[in-house]
Formats: structure tokens, C-alpha cells, sequence
């Protein structure tokens, strides 16, 4: 399992959210993940790493690493924007990079996750259907896709997330963050779907911070600056149990390290957001 371990950007920060906090440049966060001896990466926001696959390619390849996946938000419920043609250049620049997982998120079309729409049976209808077509876009490309349940998008809640089981055959990705702080346990979602788990985002949560967003009481900006993700073990998921069940079922895709953070100032070398992921990786590999 340790082998199919990769970083996330966003665990050094780095946000695709305007205005998300200071953002480390690109060298230090790809020495950071090679000195922790991870091998692959999710790609980050845009124009975090080259929009060139060869290029791109050859940057990770400097630093031990490869790409294995990457974040793409992209508004699938509106009838009057047709999600495909974005969708499919995104499918090339990952094929020709050798990337082989999109992980799509249902955007509102807005910028951040602290605000979202309430979507209509009309906007389902149309989310749904846009899965059906990005999957088929992906198959044809050798691609594959998941959709990541995500705080701030239009599929958030526990009751959303079942709507896509309910009404599409699209494959999930398992972010154990997003769907605790949403409301769904990310231990029972294992329990009763994880056939369609494809790809897993492996975080630890503060439950009192979650309830909290759950109740408007905090944003989730302000959640993320107050500490709502741990490194792993130092939380309320139950990451043993959810490593063990996706095992059990044969899950055999990579466990993406993500600690979502928020930075104010560059932190001195050697610390910072790499201490957080040194002691999740040193848990995980306990756990493993």
C-alpha cells in the first residue's frame, strides 16, 4: 500500500481559491515531497505546474516524481454550458502526461468553497446527465474519472453524495475530509460502496470544527485556517478502518496525502506544512 502513497499540493497550500493565503513556489514544495520519499503527486491549480504535458513531465521527473492524478472543478449543472469540450482538453493535456486519473468536482461557477447555490430538480437532472457524458469522454480518451464530493459544491451533503450513487454509475473519489465535514461517514461509505470508490484523498478532521461548518457557524476558509484538518491519526476519522475496508474490497488505486492548509508567510526550511505530512505518512505506514 505505501507504494501507492502520493502528495497533494494543497498540503503545502497551494490553492486554486483566489485570495487562499501565501502560495509556496513550486521548487520547494516538489524538493519537499521528494525529501519525504514520496514518488507521485496530484498536479495542483493551474499554472502551479506547466500547462505543457512534456514539460510537465520532465519538471516531476527532476524531483523523483510523477503525476497521478489532478483536481479539475468544472460547473455541470447549468443547461446553458456544456461541460465536454473543457473537459476533453483537460482529458488531453492528462493523456499526453501520462496522468491517468481526473478528479472532477461539481464547481457552483463561483470562486471558493464558503458559499453554493441550491440546485433545482432541473440542475440534478442536468448534473446528472453531465456525468453520463464526461464519463463516456474520459472511456474514450483511456482516462479514467471520479467526482470528489467536496465542501462548497453542489455535491456536498450526505444526501448528494447518495443522489450520484442513486443516479449515475460515476466512480467516486474519497476525500475522508469533505465527506465527514458534509455529513457523510467516509467509514460507512466504504462499507456500503467501495466498488465505486476509484481514487481516495486521505484526510484527518476536527468533528467539532466540522459540525461547525455544518451549522454556518464557520466558513470553510475559516475552518481551514482554524485547524479543521490534523495530520493523520490526530483527528476523528477512522482512518485504520477505512484503509482496511478498501482493502478488503480490493481497492487497489493510490491513497492521495492531503491536509489542506492555509499560510500566511513563507515558513522557514525544513518546517511548515511538511512537518504535518512527515508524522500523516510516518501514521500511515503504521496503519499499513
Amino acid at each position: 500500500m505505501t507504494a501507492r502513497v502520493a502528495a497533494a499540493p494543497i498540503s503545502w497550500g497551494v490553492s486554486e481559491v483566489p485570495g487562499w493565503g501565501h502560495q509556496l513556489g513550486r521548487d520547494r514544495v516538489l524538493a519537499e515531497m521528494r525529501s519525504l520519499g514520496l514518488s507521485a503527486t496530484e498536479l495542483g491549480p493551474d499554472g502551479f505546474l506547466p500547462a505543457d504535458p512534456g514539460e510537465r513531465g520532465k519538471l516531476l521527473q527532476t524531483y523523483g516524481l510523477r503525476g497521478v492524478g489532478g483536481f479539475v472543478p468544472l460547473v455541470l449543472h447549468d443547461p446553458a454550458r456544456d461541460p465536454v469540450p473543457r473537459f476533453e482538453a483537460v482529458l488531453r493535456s492528462f493523456t499526453e502526461g501520462g496522468v491517468g486519473m481526473v478528479v472532477l468536482a461539481a464547481a457552483t461557477g463561483t470562486d471558493g468553497y464558503d458559499e453554493r447555490p441550491v440546485l433545482s430538480a432541473s440542475g440534478w437532472a442536468t448534473l446528472l446527465g453531465n456525468l453520463g457524458k464526461v464519463r463516456e469522454a474520459a472511456a474514450r480518451a483511456g482516462c479514467a474519472v471520479t467526482l470528489h464530493p467536496h465542501v462548497g459544491t453542489m455535491v456536498e451533503t450526505h444526501d448528494e453524495v447518495d443522489r450520484v450513487l442513486d443516479g449515475s454509475d460515476m466512480p467516486l473519489c474519497l476525500d475522508t475530509g469533505h465527506l465527514l465535514i458534509g455529513g457523510t461517514d467516509p467509514l460507512d461509505l466504504v462499507s456500503r460502496a467501495a466498488a465505486r470508490v476509484a481514487h481516495v484523498h486521505l484526510k484527518d478532521v476536527d468533528a467539532t470544527l466540522a459540525e461547525r461548518v455544518r451549522a454556518g457557524k464557520l466558513t470553510y476558509t475559516e475552518a481551514v485556517r482554524a485547524g479543521i484538518y490534523r495530520p493523520l491519526g490526530r483527528g476523528d476519522v477512522d482512518v485504520p478502518g477505512i484503509v482496511s475496508g478498501l482493502g478488503a474490497a480490493g481497492y487497489d488505486g493510490w491513497y492521495v496525502m492531503e491536509q489542506d492548509v492555509v499560510l500566511d508567510a513563507e515558513p522557514p526550511g525544513g518546517s511548515g506544512p511538511v512537518t504535518s505530512v512527515r508524522q500523516s505518512l510516518a501514521y500511515l505506514a503504521g496503519v499499513a
